[in-house]
């Protein structure tokens, strides 16, 4: 059993996983940088120890100080939230070489859905419906203009590293490609560290749908419904609905199969979200990541199911399955019974 977590994170996921810690009659000890000594998930939890200064790459990116933090600390487990390190594969080979429970998917399965365009290439072999686009990332500028003038315009260049909206461009025309491009590169590099880049079709009015997934060690997959999340800017989520209001039932047992598919296909283990562009024109839909975390929106599906997904996310890590008490999920048709939760996100910008 898992005795003690430590929590890679800070902020609301911080609380919130130190929350379904004390629930469960699990130990909490919490990270934190310089600044932030004086927050609330640093007072809340059992222990806490400071890993650097201010600047995440000084405290809440280095790997090293975290696995030294968990050892000094003699935890079972190590809860990444999301952000961070929490899609970071090498981190996760990391605590399960140190013999600690990461609290996630694999490292494996974090490796191939983290790379954007091996992730489609994967689904891709298991016959799940993809936007048209590069085989893999492109070599350079010329091949991808090729490959856009081929797909036809407009096309979306995409970080293979990518995430958060981040190293994501639109280019309409062929002249505007060029600076499309290496704007989006630069991004990726200075944001992933890898300018890799991928191109696909760029769909004009798309509604973006994902749906929430959980699986356990013992290889059963279940989907939790789907969250609509159309209303963006610059790329990134500002309103996420549970459940969709455009779906009807065929296309959520549709859409809902193939995510448990994709689930299948990725190996895939604990909580995450198998996302779709669902092109609204055409009522054609399309694969385009697996998120292998939890993420921000997870809790309009909390209200919606009354399913607990951080602490399932914990139980499922301890290797209890999803049928099994304490688990012991209700049957999908069970889910939906609680009516419609909306998340509106603040965002701190010069507009």
């Amino acid at each position: 059993m898992i005795r003690k977590v430590l929590i890679a994170n800070r902020g609301e996921i911080a609380l919130r996983i130190n929350r379904a810690c004390r629930e469960l009659g699990i130990q909490t000890l919490a990270v934190y940088s310089e600044p932030d000594e004086q927050s609330l998930h640093v007072h809340l939890a059992d222990e806490a120890i400071c890993i650097g200064p201010g600047p995440s790459s000084e405290s809440y990116l280095k790997t090293d100080r975290i696995i030294s933090a968990a050892e000094i600390g003699n935890v079972d487990a190590i809860h990444p939230g999301y952000g961070f390190l929490s899609e970071n594969a090498d981190f996760a080979e990391q605590c399960e070489s140190c013999n600690i429970r990461f609290i996630g998917p694999k490292a494996a399965t974090i490796r191939k859905m983290g790379d954007k365009a091996l992730a489609r290439e994967t689904v891709k072999a298991a016959q799940v419906p993809i936007i048209p686009g590069s085989e893999g990332a492109v070599q350079d500028e010329g091949e991808a203009l090729a490959i856009a003038k081929e797909i036809g315009f407009p096309v979306i260049v995409k970080a293979v590293s990518g995430g958060g909206g981040r190293g994501m461009r639109i280019a309409h025309n062929a002249m505007a490609f060029a600076k499309e491009f290496e704007t989006a590169s630069m991004e990726a590099e200075k944001v992933f560290g890898d300018g890799s880049l991928y191109i696909e079709k760029y769909l004009e009015h798309p509604r973006h749908i994902e749906f929430q997934i959980l699986a356990d060690n013992y290889g059963k997959i279940l989907h939790l419904g789907e969250r609509d999340c159309s209303v963006q800017r610059r790329h990134q989520k500002v309103i996420e609905e549970a459940p969709s209001p455009y779906l009807n039932a065929k296309m959520r047992k549709r859409m809902g199969d193939v995510a448990i598919k994709v689930a299948e296909v990725a190996e895939y283990v604990n909580a995450g979200t198998v996302e779709f562009l669902l092109d609204a024109d055409r009522d054609e839909w399309f694969f385009i990541e697996v998120n292998p975390r939890i993420q921000v929106e997870h809790t309009v599906t909390e209200a919606i199911t009354g399913v607990d997904l951080v602490r399932a996310q914990i139980l499922v890590a301890q290797g209890i399955g999803l049928r099994e008490s304490p688990l012991d999920l209700p049957p999908l048709e069970m889910l939906h019974a609680r009516g419609v939760a909306v998340q509106c996100r603040i965002t701190t910008e010069d507009p």
